[in-house]
C-alpha cells in the first residue's frame, strides 16, 4: 500500500501512516535500536551533516522507528511536522521554552496539570520569562492578561482534572491578533475527538503515555505544528537538549495507535453511561463530564469536540474521608494517577497530581477534598457500574 495517499480516514492512517519498510518487507514496523548510522564515504557523512543528503545522523536527532511514529501522528492530527519526546512533560517543556526568551510573557489557563503549571509559573520566571495564569473559560480574561511582550498562550482543554473546556478558536484568534502563538495540550480529548490545529491553534502537544499507548507500557510525548515553526524554533532546541523518544517506546506507541479509535470509542461510550449513573447518586455532590448537557461549557463542547471524554470528574460528599473510602472499596477500578489506560483508574487529585498547589489554588480550580478523577477503561460497562455501585454502598 502506498503512503502517498493523504485523504485516509483516521482508522486507516493509524494503521498505515508513515510506514517505512526495510529490504526485508516486514509487516510490522521494524524496531531500529541503534544510536548511530554508518556512511559509505567520508564525503557522504559530510553531505548528510550539511543537509545536502537525506538520511539519519544520530538517534538523539532522529531515528527510523521514531520517524514512523511522528509521521503517523502528523497524518492523524493534520500537522505538517512533529517531534516525538521521551514523555508528555518533555513535549510541553520543549514546546514552551523553545517559543520564548527572557523578557517575553506567557499567558496560560490556570487549570493545568500540576507539572505543566510548575513549568509556567515557577520554571519560566527563573529564566526571565514572565507568566500570567487566568481563568481560561472566559475569553475576556485572556484579553485582560495580554501585555506588549506577550508571545505565547498555553492551555489544556478539557482540563486536568475538572474537565473545563476552553474555546480554542477564540483564544487562537486573540493570539493571531497580537502576533502570539497558541499551544494546546490535547491529551484529555485525544486527537480523535478534538482537532486544535483546525480550530486555529499553532502547536499541539500530547502525553503519548496516555491514550496513544493506552495500555500502561511506556512513556512518550509528541509536539506537532507547521514545518516552519518546527524548523525555526523547535529543531535546534530539540537536537541540543535531547528530549528524544526511545525507538522501543516509539514502536510500542505505533502499536497503540493501531487500536486507538476502537479503544477511545468504547471508553467514551462507557464513560458517558457511568457519568449519568454517578449524577443520580445521592453520595455524589457533582459530576463534570463533557458529554453531558449540564457541563459548564456544554455549548463550547458541542462546537469543538466530536465526542465526550474517557474521563469523569466527580465530587464525593464527605470530603477526603469519603473519597478515600470510595476508592478503597473499588474492586475493578484501580487507584492510580495515570489515565487513558485499558484499565479503569481513579485518583484523588488533591493528594496526588495537584498536591503541590496551595489550598487556595486548588479551590480556584474546583479541586476539593472530595474531588476524584475517574479514567474509564475497556472493561465491560455493566461490570464497572456494578463495581462503582458496590463501592458507593460500602463507603456510605
Amino acid at each position: 500500500m502506498s503512503n502517498k495517499k493523504r485523504n485516509w480516514k483516521p482508522q486507516t492512517a493509524l494503521v498505515h501512516g508513515g510506514t517505512l519498510r526495510s529490504g526485508f518487507g516486514e509487516t510490522s514496523e521494524a524496531m531500529y535500536l541503534t544510536q548511530g548510522y554508518v556512511y559509505q564515504t567520508a564525503q557522504a557523512a559530510e553531505a548528510r551533516f550539511k543537509g545536502e543528503e537525506p538520511g539519519f545522523i544520530y538517534s538523539r536527532y532522529a531515528n527510523p522507528t521514531v520517524d514512523m511514529f511522528e509521521k503517523r501522528m502528523c497524518a492523524l492530527e493534520g500537522a505538517e511536522d512533529a517531534r516525538a519526546t521521551a514523555s508528555g512533560m518533555a513535549a510541553v517543556t520543549a514546546a514552551l521554552l523553545c517559543s520564548v526568551k527572557a523578557g517575553d510573557h506567557i499567558v496560560a489557563a490556570r487549570a493545568l496539570f500540576g507539572s505543566c503549571r510548575w513549568v509556567v509559573e515557577t520554571l519560566a520566571p527563573r529564566y526571565g520569562i514572565e507568566a500570567t495564569l487566568d481563568d481560561g473559560t472566559d475569553i475576556a480574561n485572556w484579553e485582560k492578561a495580554v501585555r506588549p511582550n506577550t508571545k505565547l498562550f498555553f492551555l489544556e482543554s478539557p482540563t486536568n482534572p475538572t474537565l473545563e473546556v476552553v474555546d480554542i478558536a477564540a483564544v487562537a484568534a486573540l493570539a493571531n491578533s497580537i502576533g502570539a502563538r497558541l499551544i494546546v495540550d490535547n491529551v484529555f480529548a485525544t486527537p480523535l475527538q478534538q482537532k486544535p490545529l483546525q480550530l486555529g491553534a499553532h502547536i499541539v502537544v500530547y502525553s503519548a503515555t496516555k491514550h496513544i499507548d493506552g495500555q500502561g507500557r511506556c512513556l512518550g510525548g509528541v509536539i506537532l505544528s507547521d514545518k516552519k515553526w518546527i524548523d525555526e524554533n523547535l529543531h535546534d532546541y530539540f537536537r541540543h537538549t535531547g528530549p528524544s523518544l526511545s525507538p522501543f517506546n516509539a514502536w510500542t506507541l505505533l502499536k497503540g495507535l493501531e487500536t486507538l479509535p476502537l479503544r477511545v470509542r468504547q471508553q467514551t461510550e462507557s464513560a458517558g453511561k457511568i457519568a449519568d449513573f454517578l449524577a443520580e447518586q445521592p453520595q455524589i455532590a457533582r459530576v463534570i463530564y463533557p458529554g453531558r448537557a449540564d457541563h459548564p461549557q456544554a455549548a463550547i463542547v458541542k462546537k469543538q469536540m466530536s465526542g465526550g471524554s474517557t474521563l469523569i470528574c466527580l465530587d464525593v460528599k464527605g470530603g477526603k474521608q469519603a473519597a478515600f473510602a470510595l476508592q478503597n472499596a473499588l474492586d475493578i477500578v484501580l487507584i492510580s494517577n495515570n489515565l487513558g489506560d485499558a484499565k479503569s483508574l481513579i485518583t484523588h487529585p488533591a493528594t496526588t497530581t495537584h498536591k503541590n498547589l496551595s489550598d487556595e489554588a486548588r479551590a480556584e480550580l474546583g479541586i476539593g477534598p472530595g474531588t476524584l478523577r475517574l479514567s474509564v477503561g475497556l472493561e465491560d460497562t455493566d461490570d464497572l457500574l456494578e463495581d462503582i455501585a458496590q463501592a458507593l454502598k460500602a463507603a456510605k
